[in-house]
């Protein structure tokens, strides 16, 4: 009776974690900086759960962390500081905003070893900070393998609007490609009725376009997953399957 128990319980752990979406979360301060605001903008890098509030998973050290403003990259990744929560490291820096326009802050996290799935998983992640006023280059390419093309100015939204956008991979639009949503359930304000709540998925376009209506104040994540072309080794040295990530994440504000 026992030992059905706990099969029974680590069924019920196995599927959660299969109903609960990876996400790279890399959230700045604002996403709009004024003249008369605050100029530095602290960053926060976690992998983990955003809907269901974590648990937080495990980061190694990013490839890539940069700023892309101006047309020009600019590499932070020296500026970034390990911090421990729930025991996992997750990493965090603050960057002084010095000029007008849209900074295009991205991140190549390193691979991880996801054991349900039997895969490796690489997040390529951006969010867009606006400064002063000028509004440019929200939509230029980072660069990525797989990235997500804004079509949809992706800061100044308000709760209801639209975010459209393309997913891209090596540049090309990605018919079909699936798109996972969720958004950053800090504190657990948002309590899912039931597990098709917590990751909302759509599917693009012919053309690789996708649009999602975003119901609730605060940051929304849209991922989009493809296959990679190659394999990597996991931790134990064997070749296995790689899943790709786009992101980008968005604010929206409640109209008061």
């Amino acid at each position: 009776m026992l030992k059905k128990i706990a099969l029974t319980i680590i069924a019920v752990v196995m599927f959660a974690s299969f109903a609960w979406a990876h996400f790279q979360v890399l959230l700045p301060s604002a996403d709009i900086v004024t003249e008369d605001g605050d100029r530095n903008v602290a960053l926060q890098l976690i992998f983990t759960h955003p809907m269901a509030n974590g648990p937080v998973m495990e980061m190694g050290k990013p490839a890539r962390f940069g700023v892309l403003a101006g047309g020009k990259k600019t590499d932070l990744l020296a500026s970034l500081q390990e911090k421990k929560i729930a025991g996992k490291t997750t990493f965090e820096t603050t960057c002084q905003i010095k000029r007008p326009g849209d900074h295009i802050f991205y991140l190549e996290p390193a691979p991880y070893w996801e054991p349900a799935e039997e895969k490796m998983i690489v997040h390529y992640t951006k969010v867009v900070v606006n400064a002063f006023g000028e509004q440019d280059g929200w939509d230029q390419a980072v660069g990525f393998p797989v990235e997500i093309e804004p079509l949809t100015r992706p800061y100044g939204l308000w709760v209801g609007n639209v975010f459209r956008g393309i997913v891209r991979k090596n540049d090309q639009p990605v018919p079909f490609a699936e798109i996972e949503v969720e958004y950053y359930n800090v504190g657990k304000q948002v309590t899912p009725p039931s597990d098709p709540f917590v990751t909302q998925v759509i599917k693009a376009d012919a053309g690789g376009v996708f649009c999602y209506a975003m119901p609730r104040a605060g940051w929304w994540s849209f991922a989009a997953l493809v296959d990679g072309d190659g394999k990597m080794k996991n931790p134990a040295g064997e070749e296995v399957d790689v899943e790709l990530g786009g992101l980008i994440w968005v604010k929206t504000v409640d109209m008061k």
